[in-house]
């Protein structure tokens, strides 16, 4: 279908995105890229459309949930699934990590996503296959881009593995001031929608994330990205380190573990949004024991979940802006599974209704595309034709966006994704996967044990 063809979704009940109420029997026309009319006004411009001879597509959705495309406001989608920072540092060329990122970004639209925030990326790719995508090289959603994350010489997640300076994988390590204005401003220059900052990070004989950031040196990376009409995100995993990005400036925190009083105070005040990204850890605690995942930290990250939900029932309540991610790009949350996942966990961790869980996962994505609330994210006239048809009803039970079997259209930017084609598999790349000696010592009390022995 041609992106200039006028379509009329027929009488299914619609979910504008908004947080209003189903709206049954519904029209909803577009052409290309843009919403033409919802209801009456769709039903009386398809009319007008075919009294002047336009070519019309009539769908009749009858019985089904139209509704906007997901955002996913955290996705990786550089990473190309790798189960350890080994992998994803390591065993990763720039060349392999274009074309594994190519290979993956169709499954996004396949399962409803019909925009994401890809915030740090590998080898700095990420605005390079934002063009790809818009110049029509590659298919995939709407895209936002970061580059490197920017870490002090204290680390981010990986520990030990983030060199004392330089750059490896995801990361660009900043030693002082003056670095982190010009890397700021170097990121913006070569393409990058948002700086990612990590305020935390994982050190040694500490439980937790500390904060590895003075507030002082956020506000110099805040000030000068905002100087330049670049807004800011922060991986922050901690009460503390939720606290000083607000208080610097961040637009958009990632996490906001355990977050306090005094952090969510500073959040309301900065009007700083939040993506609290629970899928990941809820993946592992969940499910991480069907794939061999190591379970000594299940009890710590079901934890995490429960000591932050209720503050950001807090925060949404006070008028913060919630968005959903899933983390997507690791082994535990590839590619096209597992996108939805955050909307279960805002109703049945965080308590809103799977009306407001909708909200969070459409409208409030326009801030992680960079694009004004209400022109993406919603159903209305003006707005993007981002659209999905479920045959199924979301507003009562959002599980089911989950289940790709239940999307029976999928467009993007007014053209309708092919969801008949088989999904993609491959092989994996030489030298893509961390290979293994052995899972275990070869002891000698192992080697010699006998079947129904003890091993050592």
């Amino acid at each position: 279908m041609a992106s200039s063809d006028l379509v009329l979704l027929q009488g299914g009940t619609l979910i504008d995105g908004t947080g209003a109420a189903p709206k049954p029997n519904t029209d909803l026309l577009f052409s290309g890229d843009c919403i033409l009319g919802v209801g009456a006004e769709a039903t009386q411009g398809a009319q007008t459309a075919t009294a002047q001879g336009s070519a019309l597509r009539t769908l009749d959705v009858t019985g089904r949930t139209v509704m906007p495309g997901l955002i996913d406001a955290h996705c990786h989608i550089t990473f190309g699934e790798p189960s350890s920072n080994d992998e994803l540092f390591f065993h990763r060329q720039p060349s392999t990590a274009m074309l594994l990122a190519a290979f993956n970004v169709p499954k996004l639209l396949r399962a409803g996503v019909t925009g994401f925030l890809d915030a740090d990326c590998i080898f700095d790719l990420g605005p390079a296959l934002r063009d790809g995508i818009n110049a029509g090289i590659v298919e995939g959603p709407r895209m936002a881009s970061g580059m490197n994350a920017l870490l002090t010489s204290a680390g981010g997640t990986a520990g030990r593995l983030i060199p004392d300076s330089g750059t490896l994988g995801y990361a660009q390590v900043v030693g002082n001031r003056d670095e982190m204005v010009r890397l700021t401003r170097q990121q913006i220059k070569y393409g990058a929608d948002w700086i990612k900052i990590h305020v935390t990070g994982s050190l040694p004989n500490q439980t937790g994330e500390a904060t590895v950031w003075s507030l002082d040196e956020l506000r110099a990376v805040t000030e000068t990205a905002h100087a330049l009409n670049t807004p800011v995100l922060a991986h922050c995993r901690s009460a503390y380190s939720t606290r000083l990005a607000a208080q610097a400036g961040v637009d958009l925190i990632l996490h906001g573990s355990f977050m306090d009083e005094p952090a969510l105070e500073a959040v309301v005040e900065a009007g700083a949004a939040l993506a609290p990204t629970f899928t990941f850890l809820a993946n592992l605690a969940d499910y991480g024991a069907k794939v061999g995942a190591g379970t000594t930290q299940v009890d710590l990250f079901r934890g995490e979940i429960q000591a932050t939900a209720a503050m950001m029932l807090r925060a949404h309540q006070a008028g913060v802006h919630l968005l959903c991610g899933s983390e997507s790009g690791f082994s535990l949350t590839p590619y096209g599974h597992w996108h939805a996942r955050e909307l279960e966990l805002f109703v049945s961790q965080i308590g809103l209704s799977p009306l407001e869980a909708i909200t969070c996962a459409t409208r409030n994505g326009a801030l992680a595309l960079r694009m004004q609330e209400g022109s993406v994210g919603v159903l209305a006239k003006g707005a993007a034709a981002d659209v999905l048809v479920v045959d199924a009803n979301p507003a009562v039970d959002v599980s089911v966006l989950g289940n790709r079997a239940n999307l029976d259209y999928v467009f993007s930017r007014g053209v309708s994704v092919d969801l008949t084609a088989p999904w993609p598999t491959r092989d994996a790349l030489p030298g893509e996967q961390v290979g293994l000696w052995s899972e275990q010592l070869l002891t000698r009390d192992r080697a010699e044990a006998n079947e129904s022995g003890a091993t050592q």
